[in-house]
């Protein structure tokens, strides 16, 4: 896929709102790089656990990030609400990466998009396992190459 591919809200497939805080700006007056992390890691989580059965607290496995990237195209700065949007680019054994993006409300051109990788392991031992059934489902509906062009959830407007 391509940057561009990257930068189009119709190339995710799962969506959420997310609202900047006065906190998220820098000195620069735009929210901090920092930030988009936490926005992506908010995104990648709420879809686990609203698509995929993901308990935080007791499931059996738990992901680890191994790898995450970020590229920025354009600023965003309080008050601005966003959009967090998720699709599955690859999906191993027992790992996942993540396409990752941030709009904001009402655009369909990302300001910012990244990669995410989690490796799933056993909550107590912290060993690799293989990804669970219904979380493998819910990330094999989320794959780009078998999604639709259109998002398939936006749990809130903005």
């Amino acid at each position: 896929m391509s940057i561009d591919e990257h930068k189009q809200l119709s190339n995710y497939v799962y969506s959420f709102a997310i609202t900047t805080r006065w906190i998220d700006n820098d000195m620069f007056g735009h929210v901090n790089n920092v930030n988009y992390y936490a926005f992506f890691d908010s995104a990648v989580n709420q879809f686990l656990i609203e698509e995929a059965g993901f308990k935080p607290q007791s499931s059996d496995q738990i992901g680890f990030i191994v790898e995450s990237s970020c590229q920025y195209f354009s600023p965003i700065s309080y008050p601005e609400k966003l959009i967090g949007a998720v699709r599955v680019n690859r999906l191993g054994n027992s790992s996942v990466e993540y396409g990752v993006a941030i709009f904001k409300s009402g655009e369909m051109v990302a300001s910012a998009a990244g990669k995410m990788t989690h490796v799933f392991v056993q909550r107590q031992s912290h060993k690799p396992s293989a990804i669970n059934t219904v979380m493998r489902s819910a990330m094999h509906k989320a794959l780009i190459n078998n999604a639709s062009s259109e998002i398939h959830k936006v749990t809130e407007n903005v």
